[in-house]
Formats: structure tokens, sequence, C-alpha cells
């Protein structure tokens, strides 16, 4: 909630929100990098359910149809817009690189949507896939912070279809 009420995230609000000292929060979370990463899966898990829950295909074109619908829910998650544009090298460290647990969540949850879609195979291949399937995702939400004019969802399509089983 503060994270939401705040885009963004003071530890020592945040600690005084909870009457504990800076150091109980430190030890409960570890970091303010770690609860960030926390923060966005819990948002992120939230449209991704959302996603999932209008999509009305099945195989591919349910995966494409749940992917399409998320980036659109997280484009318009002002809060995330905000913190992207407040700290955008946070940002950057926490979303497309490997210092949070984001990116291993959102492998498991991408291979979940595989298999409720009906797309089966060898579980390492569907894993690299997977894998593949949320850095190219990523590289769509967070086009602007690497730098890069905003990609539109359908121009990536065509090299996300491909990365489907099948």
């Amino acid at each position: 909630m503060h994270y939401l009420h705040h885009s963004g995230l003071d530890m020592e609000a945040l600690a005084g929100e909870l009457s504990i000292s800076r150091a109980t929060l430190y030890r409960a979370v570890g970091s303010r990098d770690a609860l960030l990463g926390e923060v966005f899966w819990a948002l992120a898990r939230l449209l991704l359910d959302e996603a999932r829950g209008e999509a009305t295909t099945t195989g591919p074109d349910r995966v494409i149809e749940v992917s399409r619908v998320f980036v659109e829910l997280m484009f318009s998650a002002q809060q995330l817009r905000q913190f992207v544009a407040a700290e955008p090298q946070a940002a950057a460290r926490l979303l497309v690189t490997p210092a949070t647990d984001l990116q291993h969540r959102g492998v498991e949850a991408q291979l979940e949507i595989f298999r409720e879609s009906g797309l089966t195979g060898d579980e390492d291949d569907l894993r690299r896939r997977a894998y593949l399937y949320v850095r190219l995702l990523g590289s769509v939400m967070y086009s602007e912070l690497l730098g890069v004019a905003d990609v539109e969802f359908d121009l990536a399509e065509p090299a996300l279809r491909a990365l489907l089983p099948g």
C-alpha cells in the first residue's frame, strides 16, 4: 500500500508507518531492492491474473492474448510508470536484470500460461522458450528503460509466436 500511495518506496517513511525502526525493517526484508522486487511481483501477479481471466482463446493464441492484455495493463499502471520516471536506474536494475527474483518468477508464470493454454513439450525446452518469451516481452514493456523508443506489442508478436512450441 505504501508503494501504491507514494509510487515509490521510502524505507524511512515505511518504517515509521509500521512503527518499527529502519534496522528492523531491513532485517525483515533484506534490502530496498528485495522489497521492491516483492512489490513489483505482487503487482505483476495481479495484472497477470487479470489478463489470464480475460483470455477467451486457447493454444498459442491464448498465450499471445494473455501477453497483449498484460502489456496493456502494465502500461496503464501509473505507479510503475512514475517509479520508472523517478528512479530509472533502480527500475532498470530491478526489472530487466536478475537483481531480484522477478525474472525467475516471470519464467515460472509463463510456463504456467504455456501449460494452461495447452502447449506441451520437453520441460527443458519449454523453460528455455519461457525464458526467451519473458525477456522479449520485457523488451516491449521496458523499452523506455532500455533506451529505445516505444516498442509496440504488434512488432514483437511474430517473434513471440515463433517462441511458442508447436
